[in-house]
């Protein structure tokens, strides 16, 4: 594999979890949530440096939770949105990484087996992002929730991370969106304007991202399921 960048994104302030400390440092079976991606990608051999990107102020304990990482680490303050955060962390990645691989810290249940597959495809294709497809019905609503429309799901996919892309494909994307003020919830849309190809690599096992305190009880609930199923 190509040497790789992995970034995480772990500045949100996660306001919906109802808690103190920033969203990735919620505890999740008694560690933050930023260690389990940490300890997943600990494991991927082509990794050659983690930039984690961060709520101003939480340098400190980033720093803390990748302490037992073999490769140089890098933390950066995060931005307003997380296009800014993505952005600020690429700018500082090795220019000897070919690879850049993106995840958020929110989604503890990625695997190890899930990186390697985006980051294979994305040598293929350029890029590569995790995904499901989407099995309800879909509907369009209006202001006052009533429904417009309803759209086919036949070809349709919820994005997830990790995200994976050639380096240069990706800055350039980001340098392109920062001039003409594109704005993008993840950077596999970036990367599609800038005419990039990005595939799809299913994704098997639970994946979701923290948002609400249900998720989190889920996350653990399904963390101590799988632990109990090894013992």
């Amino acid at each position: 594999m190509m040497k790789t960048s992995a970034i995480i994104v772990a500045a949100g302030s996660g306001s919906r979890l109802g808690r103190g400390e920033p969203k990735a440092f919620v505890p999740l079976a008694g560690k933050a949530l930023l260690s389990y991606s940490l300890a997943t990608i600990a494991h991927i051999s082509a990794v050659n440096e983690v930039v984690i990107a961060v709520p101003a102020g939480m340098e400190a304990a980033a720093r803390r939770e990748a302490s037992n990482l073999a490769v140089p680490v890098k933390i950066t303050a995060g931005g307003a949105e997380r296009q800014d955060s993505v952005r600020m962390a690429l700018a500082i990645t090795s220019a000897l990484s070919e690879m850049v691989v993106v995840h958020d810290a929110a989604r503890p249940l990625a695997t190890l087996e899930l990186f390697e597959a985006c980051l294979a495809a994305a040598e293929r294709a350029g890029g590569a992002i995790a995904a499901t497809p989407v099995a309800d019905t879909l509907k369009r609503v209006g202001d006052d929730r009533a429904i417009v429309a309803t759209v086919p799901r036949a070809g349709l996919w919820q994005a997830q991370t990790p995200q994976a892309f050639l380096r240069t494909l990706l800055l350039a994307a980001h340098d392109r969106a920062q001039r003409e003020g594109i704005r993008a919830t993840d950077d596999a849309d970036l990367v599609e304007r800038a005419g990039g190809k990005v595939e799809v690599v299913e994704c098997a096992t639970p994946n979701f991202k923290i948002t609400t305190a249900s998720d989190l009880a889920l996350a653990e609930a399904l963390l101590f399921g799988t632990s109990a199923a090894r013992r």
